[in-house]
């Protein structure tokens, strides 16, 4: 049982990345977790036996440091929930790059790995940053050891507040595959995107993202 809970919190914690379609709700959001500044919900949705999940926090910083943070790939390995491995393929433009991550699952499980297309648009007017990505299940060979994920919808939204703060936004919705059932999925599904969060808050701190600048990224004034 603790090797299976590994598994799927590991699953559900799938790196920071955003998709651009949600499930229609049949629930409302639930609080399940909040420690040191992070909180964690659920709720349940129409078409899946998945439960979706949001983690919301604030950190003073600003948004470029985080977009920067989310778009600094190799380094996913050290603050992304049991990311096994994470490379960039191909740079669209400042604002959109596809890229490629593994996910480490507890022995004998197979490990996962999938691909999206990830695209940073801003609100002119409200200054919100949305990381918006698109699944790409086929975009290259499947990797031998690894079972490719295929459903997965997420979203970070970043939403400036007063005296420089920045509310944090992480939802999704993961279907992990294979042979784990869903209500295990449910049951272990918390601290995943708990801890995801709660190092990005973390490493955002750091020197070289709060230097961060972007032409297509707006600071409040």
């Amino acid at each position: 049982m603790v090797l299976n809970k590994r598994l799927i919190f590991f699953f559900i914690s799938l790196c920071c990345i955003g998709f651009t379609s949600f499930i229609t709700v049949d629930d409302e959001w639930k609080l399940k977790k909040f420690s040191k500044g992070v909180a964690v919900y659920s709720r349940e949705v129409s078409s899946s036996v998945i439960k979706e999940l949001r983690a919301e926090t604030e950190v003073k910083t600003s948004l470029a440091s985080i977009i920067m943070l989310l778009n600094d790939r190799e380094t996913y390995t050290q603050w992304v929930y049991r990311c096994g491995y994470s490379k960039e393929l191909k740079r669209i433009n400042e604002a959109e790059s596809i890229y490629y991550q593994t996910v480490v699952a507890p022995w004998p499980v197979d490990d996962r790995d999938f691909v999206v297309d990830v695209k940073v648009v801003q609100d002119p007017k409200t200054k919100v940053v949305k990381q918006y990505t698109t699944n790409m299940p086929e975009f290259i060979p499947p990797v031998q050891g690894h079972v490719r994920i295929t459903e997965f919808d997420a979203l970070w939204t970043l939403t400036p507040l007063k005296n420089g703060l920045v509310k944090c936004e992480y939802q999704l919705l993961v279907n992990p595959g294979g042979n784990v059932p869903a209500w295990m999925v449910n049951l272990a599904a918390i601290d995943g995107p708990f801890e995801t969060t709660y190092n990005l808050t973390e490493w955002v701190k750091k020197e070289k993202y709060q230097k961060a600048k972007y032409s297509f990224i707006k600071e409040p004034e």
